[in-house]
């Protein structure tokens, strides 16, 4: 028997054996103008590549296998396109079957005239040479190769080879389907491990990600088994929508790619007649949605049926009779209970009579940790859609609701698959404006629709907190329910969650209550990291805005449940304990104590005030550094929520430096000519110049004793790379900086052009400052929203320097990419700047960042 001959690419620069000529039959001009033509598009044009490529490699085999005298071959398309759909730059996954009586060097020959002109058209290619015998064996030994079997299509040559090749390859998989089944559901889960979930990713893998076109093949091969089935209700044409994608990619960028990057997202939407990216991508998850939901229900199908097959024939055999066949059913609620691992519905209940009976379900198969199973789910939903919930709801179902959200990490398989049948929507209409909608902020894990559950989940693990749980589950589902309207979020989603408490059949004060966390959900993190708490009208607004001490512990949570359900960069112990001490102060004011009596993060530390008494004492920089680790806050955990580990090794830097050096301290000029600088732009030009990364940073202006003012700068840094800097380095430099023989612009220009230099350019918004209007009485609040970039406090810094205004406290925040600071500033004269005054400065800072 002939050995067979394989391979898995072509050659670099490959040309055709012998006197072949470049690719025959006008193949490359055909194909050329069936892709530059405007239709046929999506499944036509695909079957329709798929059609012209396979006469033309037909052609190939019959000219060449009769000129060799060739019998007993056939040309076999597998994969991809063996199911007849052929994307622009798909690959060809090609097979030559042969009997086994060919001579090896004439069957070579033939190969080569066969893939040599592939690879001249550029085009990648997927190909062996295999007896019928040996393609099983191959199978046997190689999952991926058993899988492109199935989609077995005979191009040309001797059919009978081909449909014996498919009758044993079907016949093979369905023999071995309980063995290779299970190690198919491990490859599925270890690439949704490393690709992550299409439906969340703002750059997705349409093909490898979960949930996408890899899972729907997948869902096909367990469908051959013939051991279970996927939900067959979107599911094709989430497929189709994901090839289509995948097409306008390919023609987009001219390259066998599946990864839809963001700077090709408006490129590939207006291919495709949508409105923009956000559009695609909605459609994108939308589908993967769909894909994933069948995964869940199929695999689990699977293992159910496996489990049943391993039974003993004895075990069986004890088992007939009164069980055999039944399943024990356990009750988890009324009309519900538990079956082969599944809550199902009782023979008994009757959903078309009672329409609280699907939230009853979904809240005990949650608490339970069940899957809720799928034709319990469509008998509901076709209930629901006949005889829905009464406007409002009566108590039962809003308490099963609440019941549901405070179930855990339980909630979110159960409400996806709620979610899966439109039942979501159906309860809750403003879900669609949010359902599978996008955040293209980099800091957010999650769409909005599975933000808002994952911030429910997070304050089930607070609700002990809170002497109205069922308030804060209910304002975490529906906080950033907003975002689905033009405008502010929170202002848009303040109406809406008045709306829907109504409708859930809360009274007017809980419904308040509920629009006002919805209204304020950000207000808490956003004045502890950017606003001066120590000033008295920081804290006043705040008092006024949340109104009492109830609603402010509800706010508490939810604003720890909803940065914790952000993603890692929205929380960390120093986050949390400046909200709980801006929390300690507005309880104190809302309870009528006076301000004086809350000890702030603003006072300084026994450390601090030794450094500040030791620089006002020599009349130069002290510093002081140290390490640690972040301890998670109790937020991260509770009963549903496994404790996160401790936060990467950080470093808190503390510099203190005289508001006004000693006279010889500083020479008017360096040697160099380079003017001194201010203590925030030099500071921070001397981190930035050690590669230190600020997170965080706090500048306050303190007197300790008669040497005169101090200004003590605490910052939050880490090495971007290699080990961290010594303390009398950076104390050495920022002496240098002070008196202007460092020139930090100028050595910052320089590393900024060799960045530039091997870096690819990372399109963002423009940076914003803005002047925060009533935000303090003593001091004007510059606030500058801008892309994180090295350097960039030491520009705002000298922006603000340049400007003739004085920094009295900053506030710096960094979230992801993006930074936040606030500057409290004032005039010469120490009073806040007039309006005028204060937006020209806002608008020199931001002309100094572009």
């Amino acid at each position: 028997m002939t050995e067979s001959v394989e391979e898995t690419a072509g050659p670099a620069g490959a040309r055709s054996p012998g006197k072949t000529p470049a690719p025959e039959g006008g193949y490359p001009a055909a194909r050329l103008q069936l892709l530059q033509d405007e239709a046929p598009t999506g499944p036509d044009r695909r079957a329709a590549l798929a059609r012209l490529t396979d006469d033309w490699l037909a052609g190939l085999l019959a000219r060449h296998g009769a000129a060799a005298g060739l019998s007993g071959t056939a040309l076999v398309a597998v994969g991809g396109y063996g199911r007849g759909e052929l994307s622009p730059r798909s690959d060809l996954d090609l097979l030559l079957l042969h009997d086994g009586r060919a001579d090896a060097g004439a069957l070579a020959t033939l190969a080569d005239h066969l893939w040599y002109p592939v690879w001249d058209l550029g085009l990648a290619l997927d190909h062996s040479v295999r007896t019928p015998a040996e393609a099983r064996k191959a199978a046997r030994e190689d999952l991926k190769v058993q899988l492109g079997l199935l989609d077995a299509r005979h191009l040309a040559g001797d059919p009978d080879l081909t449909a014996a090749l498919r009758t044993t390859a079907y016949a093979d998989w369905r023999e071995s389907a309980p063995k290779r089944l299970p190690e198919l559901h491990d490859l599925c889960q270890e690439r949704a491990e490393r690709q992550g979930e299409l439906q969340y990713l703002l750059e997705p893998d349409l093909k490898e990600a979960r949930g996408g076109l890899r899972d729907a093949t997948a869902l096909r091969a367990v469908a051959a088994s013939w051991l279970a089935d996927a939900p067959r209700g979107g599911l094709e044409a989430a497929r189709t929508r994901l090839l289509d994608a995948r097409d306008a990619l390919h023609l987009t960028t001219g390259r066998a790619t599946d990864r839809l990057s963001l700077q090709e997202q408006d490129q590939v939407a207006t291919a495709l007649g949508m409105l923009d990216a956000d559009a695609l991508l909605r459609q994108t998850y939308e589908s993967a949605r769909t894909i994933s939901y069948a995964a869940d229900v199929t695999w689990r199908e699977v293992g159910r049926v496996l489990r049943a097959r391993s039974l003993k024939p004895m075990l069986r055999g004890l088992l007939h009779g009164r069980t055999a066949g039944k399943g024990e059913r356990s009750p988890l609620a009324e009309g519900v209970v538990e079956l082969d691992g599944e809550a199902v519905l009782a023979r008994t209940a009757r959903p078309e009579r009672d329409p609280v009976l699907v939230l009853r379900a979904a809240a005990a198969a949650a608490q339970a940790g069940l899957p809720l199973a799928t034709h319990a789910i469509r008998r509901c939903a076709t209930a629901t859609a006949t005889k829905p919930l009464p406007v409002p709801w009566p108590a039962e179902a809003r308490e099963q609701l609440v019941t549901l959200l405070g179930a855990g990490t339980h909630t979110v398989p159960v409400w996806e698959a709620l979610e899966a049948e439109g039942i979501i929507t159906r309860l809750l209409p403003d879900w669609e404006r949010v359902r599978c909608r996008p955040q293209r902020n980099p800091v957010h894990t999650w769409t909005v629709d599975r933000h808002l559950v994952e911030t429910a989940v997070r304050a089930s693990a607070l609700t002990r907190r809170v002497h109205r749980p069922d308030l804060l589950l209910v304002a975490a589902l529906l906080h950033d329910i907003g975002k689905g309207w033009p405008g502010d979020h929170s202002v848009a989603g303040e109406t809406i969650a008045r709306d829907v408490a109504a409708r859930l059949g809360f009274d007017a004060r809980d419904t308040t209550v509920i629009a006002t966390l919805v209204r304020h959900h950000l207000l808490l993190i956003e004045t502890a990291t950017r606003r001066d708490l120590d000033d008295p009208t920081t804290v006043g607004a705040v008092a006024e805005a949340v109104g009492s001490t109830r609603t402010l512990e509800l706010l508490h949570a939810l604003t720890e449940a909803d940065a914790l359900a952000t993603g890692p960069a929205a929380w960390s112990a120093w986050r949390g304990g400046l909200v709980a001490d801006l929390v300690k102060r507005v309880a104190a004011r809302l309870a009528g104590e006076p301000d004086t009596e809350v000890r702030g993060a603003g006072e300084p530390t026994a450390e601090q005030e030794r450094l500040a008494i030791e620089a006002g004492r020599t009349g130069g920089p002290v510093l002081a550094l140290h390490a640690r680790a972040e301890a998670p806050t109790d937020a991260a955990t509770g009963p549903e929520t496994p404790a996160p580990a401790q936060e990467p090794v950080g470093v808190e830097l503390l510099i203190a430096v005289p508001a006004h050096p000693s006279p010889g301290r500083r020479p008017s000029t360096s040697p160099a000519g380079a003017p001194p600088m201010g203590v925030l732009p030099a500071a921070a030009g001397v981190l930035a110049l050690h590669r230190l990364t600020v997170r965080a940073a706090d500048l306050l202006l303190l007197d300790p004793i008669d040497d005169g003012p101090v200004l003590l700068l605490s910052w939050r840094v880490a090495a971007e790379y290699g080990s961290l800097p010594q303390a009398d380095r950076l104390r050495a430099d920022l002496l240098r900086a002070l008196d202007g023989s460092l020139d930090v612009p100028a050595r910052l220009a320089e590393r900024e052009r060799a960045y530039a230099r091997r870096s690819r350019v990372v399109l963002a918004p423009p940076p914003r400052v803005t002047v925060a209007g009533g935000s303090s009485d003593t001091a004007t609040v510059i606030e500058v929203r801008a892309q994180d970039a090295h350097g960039l406090l030491h520009r705002i810094g000298r922006a603000l320097e340049t400007a003739g205004v004085a920094v009295r406290s900053a506030h710096i925040s960094t979230l992801g990419a993006n930074a936040v600071d606030a500057f409290y500033v004032t005039g010469e004269d120490g009073a806040p700047l007039t309006d005028a005054a204060a937006h020209e400065v806002a608008a020199a800072v931001e002309r100094a960042l572009q």
